[in-house]
């Protein structure tokens, strides 16, 4: 009996894999292989930003591709090759989008890749999370259907975003202390010149992050800018 019972189980799990050929396959489609193939291919052609001034700005509406500027080629080129990128970034240029799609994409594509994303106050966290959250639900709905959620984009909590596959993102404030909990594949700290423990986050990213690293500010003086051109202060007394 116990071994007719094992035979019917056995057979029960066979008969739910040969079912799952079509999500099996669609990963395998060229035309997402394409979509996803190249972080520069996913944001300038198959999902869009939020521009809330897109008014004032006279766009023609509030979500658009990125556009093809070769500067977005050489950050994605530069975040594949290595593993830690320090970026000092002018407004307007996107770059913290960039960050964020460059890492959501990853976590879409690979199955268990955690990304922790992190500044310093709480608005902008939910905000780097919406960045995040725009990409994914901007996407054709093939492409979603592809890579699908734990659950609706809507009913995820503010400050996190869960894939199906185990991947997840979640927005921490800052602190040093806020990283240790987590083991990530990826991390970015945004807006680093404005964060007064940046260089205790960079230490504990070191030790927790498993693949890439990324530190991301508009110029300010302070731990960052010092530690981006090789500055060593010390105090005397």
């Amino acid at each position: 009996m116990a071994q007719r019972a094992l035979i019917r189980r056995i057979e029960e799990i066979e008969a739910k894999l040969r079912q799952r050929p079509s999500k099996q396959q669609s990963s395998n489609d060229p035309r997402i292989q394409e979509a996803t193939r190249d972080p520069y291919v996913w944001v300038t052609e198959y999902t869009e930003t939020f521009n809330e001034h897109w008014q004032e700005e006279h766009r023609p509406g509030p979500y658009e591709h990125f556009p093809k500027y070769d500067y977005f080629k050489t950050i994605f080129g530069v975040f594949d090759e290595e593993e830690i990128t320090w970026i000092e970034k002018s407004r307007d240029l996107m770059v913290s989008w960039a960050c964020v799609a460059y890492l959501t994409v990853n976590a879409m594509r690979v199955a268990h890749r955690g990304v922790i994303l992190q500044t310093q106050k709480d608005d902008k966290v939910i905000q780097l999370v919406d960045y995040a959250k725009c990409l994914y639900r901007r996407q054709p709905e093939w492409l979603r259907q592809s890579y699908p959620l734990e659950k609706p984009v809507d009913q995820q909590p503010a400050r996190s975003l869960t894939f199906a596959n185990g991947s997840y993102i979640v927005g921490i404030p800052g602190g040093a202390d806020q990283i240790r909990s987590y083991h990530p594949w990826g991390y970015l700290n945004d807006e680093s010149s404005f964060q007064p423990d940046a260089g205790e986050c960079f230490n504990e990213a070191i030790s927790a992050v498993a693949g890439k690293i990324i530190f991301n500010s508009s110029a300010a003086p302070g731990w960052y800018a010092d530690a981006r051109h090789d500055i060593v202060r010390t105090t005397e007394g």
